[in-house]
């Protein structure tokens, strides 16, 4: 189980570095609302490995919360943003 969660770290923390390059580097403010969403669901896969290597399930709820806030707010953003001036 040990090297499950030591793998699955390795990749998260790629992929968060890949998705931060996105955030900082995106061209318009849909690239940036989808790194953002990305690094939403990073995070909360994190706590997924986390809660399933160390047994512990009081991150449950946080991982919850975490999601419907990224959902909530890539919802809101792309309902109220406005158009990039090229």
């Amino acid at each position: 189980m040990t090297a499950v969660a030591v793998i699955a770290a390795i990749l998260l923390t790629a992929a968060a570095v890949i998705t931060s390059y996105r955030v900082l580097a995106g061209p318009s403010t849909l690239d940036r609302v989808v790194g953002i969403d990305s690094l939403m669901a990073i995070s909360a896969s994190a706590l997924a490995v986390w809660a399933a290597y160390s047994g512990d399930t009081s991150v449950i709820p946080a991982i919850v919360a975490l999601s419907l806030v990224g959902f909530l707010g890539s919802a809101a953003v792309t309902r109220f943003r406005v158009r990039d001036d090229r």
